[in-house]
């Protein structure tokens, strides 16, 4: 067997991997933060090495040859194996200090989580708190994130989950927007007022046939698939609308409705990886978060 395999640098395969995957040198440099000729020279040297063409260079980019095509997986399983690695090695730190990055919906981000990061951050001042607020699923196993507040229940392997209780919700609207259009009471009576929707998201359509009212997205006079700006939609009165009914019960601008039919519950889910949920500081973390978010669920 011919040795110079075992001595493939990791580097030039992720060099070839984010070339493969960006198809250019620039795109490969953003997602590496790597220069441009840096990475060209990587390419080269691991073509050498192997001894075969792994791209066709093109005026627009760099195109897969049937080779390179051919070891996209095998260089993705060894990128996948190099942060396992990493990721055990992190769960073995047993100093109650250091970094735990937390991600949550913008939401919960926004109205749940600063007053018990600031708790954390009492009890813990050597914890330092990265706090990533977004609606899309970040991977755990990657390192995107060491805690996940979750609305759902992840089904990823290695993960563990608790389920915290439920946050209810409710109808809602400016009382400006009431006190000129009216209170409804019923589904009937909803259905002549402006309501609004979500943009692409399915869900609030899908929550409103459900019930029996064969809505499309049409319906919806004003939509708009960023929660934030959906909340602030709601409360300028544009509209009724549904939000978590421990936000909208506090806001002295807004008033619950009682349309006499029951919403969904959001499920609350706390997860880790299982080897970054041994550490001591994102154990402590978890604990404090847990203790901090079991008020607001049902």
């Amino acid at each position: 067997m011919d040795k110079s395999f075992d001595k493939l640098d990791w580097a030039l395969v992720q060099a070839f991997l984010a070339v493969a995957e960006t198809g250019s040198l620039s795109g490969a440099s953003r997602v590496l933060g790597t220069s441009q000729p840096t990475l060209g020279r990587q390419i080269k040297a691991i073509e050498a090495r192997l001894g075969v063409e792994l791209f066709h260079r093109q005026p627009r980019g760099f195109a897969l040859t049937e080779t390179g095509a051919a070891l996209v997986a095998p260089a993705q399983a060894m990128r996948d194996a190099v942060r396992r690695i990493s990721l055990q090695a992190a769960g073995r730190q047993m100093r109650l200090a250091g970094t735990v990055r937390i991600t949550a919906s913008v939401a919960f981000s926004v109205f749940h989580l600063p007053d018990i990061i600031a708790r954390i951050r009492a009890l813990e001042p050597q914890i330092a708190i990265e706090l990533v607020p977004s609606d899309s699923t970040s991977n755990l196993l990657y390192r995107e994130a060491d805690i996940a507040v979750r609305m759902f229940r992840p089904t990823q392997l290695d993960l563990i989950t608790k389920h915290l209780g439920d946050v209810t919700l409710g109808f809602f609207a400016a009382k400006s927007y009431l006190d000129a259009r009216g209170r409804p009471a019923t589904l009937d009576d909803l259905l002549a007022h402006d309501v609004v929707g979500y943009d692409a998201a399915p869900d609030i359509v899908d929550g409103f046939r459900s019930a029996g009212a064969d809505v499309t997205r049409d319906f919806f006079k004003v939509r708009c698939d960023d929660n934030m700006a959906y909340w602030a939609l709601l409360r300028a009165g544009c509209g009724i609308g549904i939000a978590q009914r421990i936000i909208g019960q506090a806001d002295p601008v807004v008033e619950e409705l009682d349309l006499s039919f029951a919403l969904p519950v959001l499920p609350v889910w706390l997860t880790a990886h299982a080897a970054m949920r041994q550490t001591p500081r994102v154990r402590r973390v978890w604990d404090l978060l847990e203790s901090g978010l079991k008020p607001l669920v049902s």
